[in-house]
């Protein structure tokens, strides 16, 4: 009985190769890009958020694999519909004014993505510099609400 189930599972595993959601790692063109208000905003940006909030993903060689591939994918078209650097001025809901609230409340990056992204897992110090290179460069909701 064991083995016909982990004949089931093996064949299911490979199976799912098949079904293309995921695989592709193209990235749209980048239309626009922020006047970050310093380099060190940028380099932090980039090592922690830029994967799932940019046009400038990097895939993972994991990444092609299902179904790993479909939660990827669904990461990154997710990241990019709410708040996507390279878009600005052109995507309608960009919630650029969102992004320094979510890195404060501990919301992002998402704590799934840091066993695997060493290069996103901030110190307090770092952690804060971004807070307050992104409230700089793209405005702060709280007090843009004041």
């Amino acid at each position: 009985m064991k083995k016909k189930i982990l004949a089931v599972l093996a064949v299911a595993a490979i199976a799912i190769q098949f079904i293309p959601y995921g695989k592709d790692h193209t990235n749209p063109p980048v239309m626009s890009e922020p006047q970050w208000d310093s380099l060190q905003t940028k380099e932090l940006f980039k090592n922690t958020c830029a994967n799932c909030h940019s046009n400038q993903t990097t895939y993972p060689w994991y990444s092609s694999i299902a179904p790993v591939s479909w939660l990827v994918e669904r990461d990154v078209t997710e990241g990019r519909e709410h708040f996507n650097v390279s878009m600005l001025g052109i995507q309608k809901k960009n919630k650029v004014k969102d992004a320094a609230k979510e890195l404060r409340e501990g919301e992002m990056p998402p704590i799934f993505y840091l066993p695997t992204h060493p290069e996103a897992r901030l110190s307090d110090t770092q952690k804060q510099d971004l807070i307050n290179g992104l409230e700089k460069t793209f405005g702060n909701e709280t007090k843009d609400k004041e």
